[in-house]
């Protein structure tokens, strides 16, 4: 049987396998709105042309306007044996529309067809991923205002370094999510190129008007090179590498997670909603959410490495290796979706243990850096000279088996003679927080001012970057 969509050069349909390795429904159907809407331009445009008359192009538009009802309310009767998205509209379109709907492929290729497919729906996936991010960013947020005095420890190497406040903790966060919308909008802008019209490479003769259908749908413009509109799959390779940095950014702060929750730390408690028990040791309460959020980073940077792997030898212009380029798309988006929104839900649900994390910011002599700077600060001495004064200091508290804080003004003055009592004031783990004034710094004070600039630069209708 000769191939409805290959026509008269093939007298044979293609072999079962062939079919199989072919078929690209299963995941392509989810392109079927944006299908859709594609072509509802692409008629408009032919009929404004005089290229089809415009009986046959309203008949089109109402065809493809049921189809649009069918697909939302999941009456659309897919058939594999099309293979893809674009022939089950284009059949179901001749059952609807009559010999009609033969004139809607005018001017247009399935290359062309799918570029302009897959740039609206990785747009779409684009805006969808924003609002996650910035409900995550809303939820960090009301995190670090509830909990702006909490003094916690800071970590470099994961020992212990300065006290820190949990508020400024997940501002941290925040900025990070923040530049990550930065670059998903970078990226959108880019993508906003319209491929429709540049044909299967070379363009069309038909007297189309890109900027039309591009304007119809959205796009800023009309791609300027039919063979780069058809090759090119940069954007979603932009699109799979912002995802993979906000996948890493979940995964530091999963980890994070993890490593706050066990009794070691004992800094969170999570309710049972993001907590799992186990089968053998009835005392255990595992944060898997946090855990696997943390491994699925691992699948959407393969997914990346997968597509840019496919891509990096093809010749112009277009081959059917660029099929596999959606499967990929889509599970990051999935993915994603899934680990924004266990990420949320742990981050609204967790609950600062504020003593146990007062307690562990006294050890590892975390007030060492403020004794460095009021010794450069009250007697005019250099910093190297303060830092080596304090490291004495250090061992002394480390000789008597006490932290800082606990060491007498005679311990301090027998290291240094010139220290005061007003020495005394700085080295609590509240103090050292609070004395932290710098932009950007841990004060609390400072974490109440930035949270209402966060609220500010990233909740607003506009990301402010």
């Amino acid at each position: 049987m000769t191939s409805k969509m290959w026509g008269g050069r093939f007298s044979a349909g293609p072999s079962a396998i062939m079919a199989e390795i072919n078929i690209s429904l299963p995941f392509d159907r989810r392109m079927a709105a944006q299908d859709v809407r594609g072509s509802i331009a692409h008629a408009e445009m032919l009929a404004a042309r005089g290229i089809i008359s415009s009986a046959d192009s309203k008949a089109i538009i109402d065809g493809l306007g049921k189809i649009e009802r069918e697909l939302a309310e999941g009456k659309f009767p897919f058939k594999n044996a099309l293979e893809d998205i674009h022939m089950n509209v284009e059949d179901r379109l001749k059952e609807l529309a009559g010999a009609a709907a033969g004139r809607l492929h005018t001017a247009r290729s399935r290359n062309d067809q799918v570029a302009t497919d897959f740039r609206l729906w990785t747009r779409d996936a684009i805006d969808k991923l924003d609002a996650e991010l910035k409900k995550l960013q809303a939820t960090l947020i009301d995190k670090a205002e509830q909990n702006a005095g909490t003094i916690m420890p800071g970590f470099t190497h994961l020992q212990v370094g300065q006290p820190v406040t949990f508020g400024h903790h997940m501002l941290a966060y925040v900025e990070m999510f923040g530049r990550d919308r930065s670059r998903l909008a970078d990226a959108r802008k880019r993508l906003n190129e319209s491929p429709l019209g540049a044909g299967a490479l070379g363009g069309t003769s038909f007297p189309i008007d890109r900027t039309m259908t591009a304007t119809k749908l959205g796009f800023a413009r009309p791609m300027a090179n039919s063979m780069d509109a058809v090759a090119d799959r940069d954007f979603a390779l932009e699109y799979m590498a912002a995802a993979s940095i906000i996948a890493v950014h979940m995964s530091r702060l999963a980890e994070e997670l993890v490593i706050w929750f066990s009794p070691q730390f004992g800094f969170i408690k999570f309710s049972d909603a993001f907590t799992t028990g186990s089968s053998m040791m009835p005392q255990k309460r595992n944060p898997d959410a946090a855990e696997l959020v943390r491994a699925k980073t691992g699948r959407v940077i393969g997914a990346m490495v997968g597509l840019l792997t496919v891509m990096k030898g093809l010749p112009m212009t277009y081959s059917k290796d660029m099929q596999e380029d959606k499967e990929a798309v889509f599970g990051v988006a999935d993915t994603l979706e899934l680990c924004l929104a266990a990420t949320t839900g742990m981050i609204a649900d967790l609950e600062p243990v504020s003593a146990r994390m007062k307690e562990s910011a006294h050890s590892g002599y975390s007030t060492a850096t403020d004794l460095a700077d009021w010794v450069t600060q009250k007697l005019g001495i250099p910093f190297r000279e303060a830092h080596h004064i304090t490291g004495r200091a250090v061992k002394l508290a480390e000789t008597k088996g006490c932290e800082l804080c606990q060491l007498s003004l005679a311990d301090l003055q027998s290291v240094e003679p010139r220290i005061t009592a007003d020495i005394l004031k700085v080295l609590s783990v509240d103090a050292a927080a609070a004395s932290r004034t710098s932009y950007g710094g841990t004060a609390p004070d400072n974490v109440r001012a930035q949270t209402k600039a966060a609220r500010e630069r990233f909740l607003g209708e506009t990301l402010k970057w």
